[in-house]
């Protein structure tokens, strides 16, 4: 059950109590062979093994049963936003998460370069995964395309990610992705989802055909795909639901950005899951909730590469002993969704989650898997958005509710 905003508010007590949520990316897996482990379970993992013993585990579902998130949501639930209720598309967490000045009406919609055949065929929707230097020169080519009274911004991301934002009178959002999500055919039309979009879509048309005329003749990146068109929502901080100084270590910019929108501070830091525990550490006296993203997991996973995750899974193990040299009074660590690398996509099946805290009731897991974490004191269906609360009771910062 989701609680109401103010019930949780009402509760809040302060605390100097430090809560640190490390995010590994895409976390939950599948086996490769039948009967065999998932990227998890295949790691050596001592050291989240000894947490998952020393505290309580389960899996968390970001929405619900049979839903397959997009990071969004899925880091959104972490955070206590009940994802159905605070919607957001991909555009503005991406604008957010490269600085970009964001304002009330802009259309913002995260823009992948992709490589399109002669016949328009999609058949790599990530253009190789091009280095971040090609994206940004080819994102300067794209944004001296011309809309009319309508301006337009074209603003590289990283690797083949651009960011599109469209500033002027009369815009809206409501428009459906030209991403098909999947190889082996045409991107989709802009389609207007509501009657007010229409022009916004013949817009983003325009923009789409001339930036496939610009690409014409490139080996990688011959056209653009686009998702997740939104505008700029207002919304309470974590400082104001729970009552949270947060801060995000995070590399990359979309994640930044839904760290933003929830009021979280976001410095700059060098890029690595051991720079952001080293920042992290020069950052402990002014802060209560630290989120500590690891993306290279998921990227993994969408390439198909298993043993890759194994190894990127065992990478982030590895920095675990210097968490909890800070101390901290609440240690989660789960994912945002699902990237089985056996799928090579963001799936539905549930995420292992960890919770260590003084206060925490071992369970008799015996280790951090799906198949220990099926087994756990949270259960096998734990609601994502729950987890924030549970772990501000383990650090002290909920007062009892009701005489």
């Amino acid at each position: 059950m989701v609680l109401p905003d103010d019930t949780i508010a009402d509760l809040l007590v302060e605390a100097g109590t430090r809560i640190v949520l490390l995010v590994l990316d895409g976390l939950g897996g599948l086996a490769r062979e039948p009967g065999g482990p998932t990227e998890l379970e295949a790691a050596s993992t001592p050291n989240l093994d000894l947490a998952a013993r020393e505290g309580t585990c389960g899996l968390i579902e970001p929405v619900g049963a049979g839903i397959t998130p997009g990071s969004g949501p899925g880091h959104l639930a972490l955070f206590g936003y009940d994802p159905l209720r605070y919607t957001v598309g991909r555009g503005v967490l991406s604008a957010l998460g490269i600085g970009f000045d964001l304002r009330p009406g802009d259309v913002a919609a995260r823009g992948n370069f992709a490589t399109l055949d002669d016949d328009g065929v999609v058949t790599d929707r990530r253009a190789g995964r091009l280095d971040s230097a090609t994206g940004a020169e080819l994102a300067e080519l794209l944004a001296g395309i011309e809309l009319g009274d309508v301006r337009l911004f074209v603003r590289p991301v990283k690797e083949h990610r651009f960011v599109l934002v469209l500033r002027g009178d009369g815009l809206s959002a409501a428009l459906g992705d030209t991403d098909p999500q999947r190889t082996g055919t045409e991107p989709r039309p802009p389609e207007p989802l509501a009657e007010e979009a229409g022009t916004t879509a013949r817009l983003v048309e325009r923009f789409v055909e001339e930036a496939r005329r610009r690409l014409r003749g490139r080996e990688a990146a011959t056209g653009v795909l686009l998702r997740g068109f939104a505008t700029l929502p207002e919304w309470p901080g974590l400082r104001e639901r729970f009552g949270l100084r947060a801060v995000a270590l995070a590399d990359y910019p979309m994640y930044r950005g839904v760290a933003q929108l929830v009021g979280m501070e976001v410095p700059e830091h060098g890029e690595g899951l051991d720079a952001a525990v080293t920042a992290l550490g020069e950052l402990w006296g002014g802060f209560d909730f630290f989120f500590v993203h690891r993306k290279q997991t998921d990227s993994a996973g969408e390439d198909g590469d298993f043993d890759r995750r194994v190894a990127l899974l065992e990478d982030a193990d590895a920095v675990l002993p210097r968490l909890f040299d800070l101390e901290p009074d609440v240690l989660v660590v789960t994912g945002d969704h699902s990237t089985p690398a056996v799928l090579g996509r963001h799936s539905w099946h549930p995420v292992p989650v960890l919770l260590w805290a003084a206060t925490a009731r071992a369970d008799g897991v015996d280790g951090f898997g799906e198949r220990q974490c099926r087994g756990g004191g949270l259960g096998s269906r734990f609601p994502a958005v729950e987890l924030l609360p549970l772990a501000l009771a383990h650090a002290g910062r909920l007062a009892k509710f009701g005489a």
